[in-house]
């Protein structure tokens, strides 16, 4: 038994090494995405069988009879031992944002090869272990957030600087959500119908597994699936009914207010009312689709057409300029390793989780679905012809605003293009024109429409899978929005306490009401300024996604790397030692360059000079400024964190320092095991 048994994973680990042999090493020939599924799913089995099961027995000690916060503190509000498979759709709802959709897609502009190799390693070896350990040691302390553990483990100015850049980075990352939400539904009835009709159905799934059918999970499963089905089949209804698209086909302004609204409510009611059962709500559609997607590909096995690596890596693309390092790694966040994650494993998911036993499938496995989505969207983006490809994602300043300069530019590049070619296609997925649709979206959604429109439906239903495909991207995103508001009225609701300690407690629903409104007021001011910024405010704040979220999955693991020496386990420190050495170099580089390069399409600084002395716009002028302040701003906070960290480091490694954990003392479990 035991020799077939070690007979499979070797077998897995030289098909995948084949598959990462083809991809990596195929030159001149177009590969077919079977390829970089295979690479993936061996990838993904190997590290979380043999890496992340070293990770929970000799790195965390993974305990079965140890009590959660989740047990000992219950409210029925925050802390609610819940199903796993709850938790974990939960989890992979809140931590599956625009990253791993949007990310891929624009890093293609390098070729297929960079972008995969990056999410695959970095998700086994960095994002999966961040969001593991975060959890984990969230849950030995009650729950607490990660600026709480930085206070306790690293001190009073570690605690301080992390809780200023982690606010900072979480308004930011939240703002960049909503307003990729409102640009994806604005002036779309099916998109506004079907998201609007989730929130209803998570309030009855919520009632039904809490009140009129406890613990059926799986009942309550099916009928939540029926109604999603149901509403996505209402969306097509309501765009095609005049009396009812006037009513969900709104502008951006009007979005944006629903989305702060609705942002406030996630916040403050009861989790299991709203956020817990709709995020699992949510996962249904994101796997489901995802594995759909997978079921295409397989069926369909689809060549890659754009090259392994294009003329692009040497920083001159049209998509966005920089050098394939450091710019790829910071466009590829989320799907390899996102700060943001860290928020949620220190936030919602560790008040919910029943046993320790569990958090090893929640926090490892749910990044690795997570980064599979990035697969998904890496092969969605590059089954394009790169004509085609870049023609959708180059902007209008780059190529021109007219179709024939466009195609002009563009096949000019080495990557032919037709006018006819583009205007069949708009044609088939129910567009007027798929010319400068940037941001990632609209390239994602053409590919998987193409993906399904081969393999189940054919031509006829492109426009319904292309705009399936837009609802079901606004719907991975507004999850995070959800689950990151209410991680951000945790911090506020901490920092508060310390002034009056009624309003720390995360349970007083005076407490709950202002912190909930304070921290959606914050982002959505700069939401609102987005929805007025005359570029569309992606231009503006999109450029601080990518490394603001890597500087947060900095923070993480530098507090990460602290509670494994003070565990008298330094010898493991490697295990997030090495992602955050990798990652300070990245977004180091990245930042010097965002502030002071000369070329005024990548250096924030640059650009406002040119903009001002041609007379440009000065909302833009004063955006890039701002833009500048702010990343030098939070690479002078992570500095100071990682000064902090090293000198705690070298006063425990020394002796100097006594090793003491703020851990909770251990108590024993009254939970049965689960059978699910």
């Amino acid at each position: 038994m035991k020799s077939s048994y070690r007979f499979v994973w070797v077998f897995i680990a030289l098909f995948g090494g084949l598959a990462f042999g083809t991809i990596a090493l195929h030159r001149g020939e177009q590969i077919n995405a079977l390829w970089l599924v295979t690479a993936a799913v061996c990838t993904y089995a190997l590290g979380y069988r043999f890496y992340s099961k070293f990770i929970a027995a000799k790195v965390l000690g993974l305990d079965p009879q140890r009590a959660t916060p989740a047990e000992r503190l219950e409210n029925g509000r925050d802390f609610l031992p819940t199903n796993k498979w709850v938790v974990f759709g939960h989890h992979f709802a809140a931590i599956a944002g625009p990253g791993p959709l949007v990310g891929p897609v624009l890093a293609a502009q390098f070729g297929y090869l960079p972008g995969t190799l990056w999410i695959l390693v970095g998700a086994v070896f960095g994002g999966c272990v961040q969001d593991f350990v975060i959890l984990l040691f969230s849950v030995r302390r009650d729950g607490k957030s990660l600026t709480e553990m930085a206070k306790d483990e690293i001190g009073r100015v570690g605690g301080f600087v992390a809780y200023a850049s982690v606010i900072a980075i979480l308004v930011i990352l939240l703002a960049v959500c909503a307003l990729i939400v409102v640009n994806a539904l604005k002036q779309s009835p099916w998109g506004a119908f079907t998201i609007a009709m989730t929130i209803p159905i998570a309030l009855l799934m919520g009632v039904y597994l809490r009140q009129l059918r406890p613990g059926r999970v799986l009942e309550t499963s099916a009928i939540g699936f029926v109604l999603v089905l149901l509403a996505i089949w209402g969306g097509q209804w309501a765009s095609q009914t005049p009396a009812v698209a006037k009513y969900f086909t709104l502008t951006a302004p009007a979005l944006a207010i629903a989305i702060i609204l609705y942002g406030f409510a996630a916040s403050a009611l009861p989790v299991w009312l709203l956020l817990a059962p709709r995020d699992y709500l949510s996962t249904f559609v994101k796997l489901g689709t995802i594995g759909l997607l997978a079921v295409g590909i397989v069926l369909m096995h689809p060549t890659l057409h754009m090259p392994p690596l294009t003329r692009f890596i040497d920083g001159t693309g049209p998509i966005f300029a920089g050098k394939i390092f450091p710019f790829a790694f910071i466009t590829i966040a989320c799907g390899a390793i996102s700060g943001f994650h860290s928020l949620i494993s220190s936030g919602t998911t560790p008040k919910l989780i029943r046993r320790e036993t569990e958090i090893r499938m929640i926090g490892y496995g749910a990044m690795l679905c997570e980064s599979m989505v990035a697969i998904m969207a890496t092969v969605a983006a590059c089954v394009l012809e790169p004509g085609t490809y870049f023609a959708i994602n180059s902007p209008a300043g780059i190529v021109g605003q007219a179709a024939d300069k466009a195609i002009g530019v563009i096949s000019g590049w080495g990557f032919p293009v037709t006018a006819s070619g583009m205007q069949a296609l708009a044609q088939n997925v129910g567009e007027q024109t798929l010319f400068n649709r940037t941001g990632g979206a609209p390239a994602f959604a053409v590919g998987m429409a193409h993906i399904f429109s081969n393999s189940l439906g054919g031509q006829a239903v492109m426009a319904l899978w292309y705009h399936f495909a837009l609802m079901f991207e606004a719907l991975f995103i507004l999850t995070v929005l959800d689950a990151g508001t209410r991680v951000g009225r945790f911090m506020i609701q901490d920092a508060f306490g310390h002034v009056w300690k009624p309003l720390g407690r995360t349970s007083w629903y005076p407490s709950i009401v202002t912190t909930s409104a304070i921290i959606v007021a914050a982002w959505g001011y700069f939401l609102w300024q987005g929805v007025r910024d005359p570029l569309g405010g992606i231009n503006s704040l999109w450029p601080l996604f990518g490394i603001a979220n890597q500087l947060l999955a900095a923070v993480a693991l530098c507090v990460a790397t602290t509670i494994i020496i003070k565990m008298h386990r330094a010898k493991y420190a490697l295990v997030t030692l090495a992602p955050l050495a990798w990652l300070v170099i990245v977004t180091f580089t990245a930042s010097w360059h965002k502030i002071f390069d000369s070329d005024p399409r990548i250096g924030f600084l640059a650009q406002a000079r040119q903009l001002a002395a041609a007379g440009g716009n000065p909302r833009l002028i004063f955006n890039n400024r701002l833009d500048a302040v702010v990343t030098g701003i939070l690479i002078a906070l992570v500095s100071l964190l990682l000064i902090e960290s090293l000198r705690h480091w070298t006063g425990l490694l020394s002796g100097k320092r006594a090793a003491q954990t703020s851990e909770a003392p251990f108590i024993a479990t009254r939970l049965a095991e689960e059978r699910v």
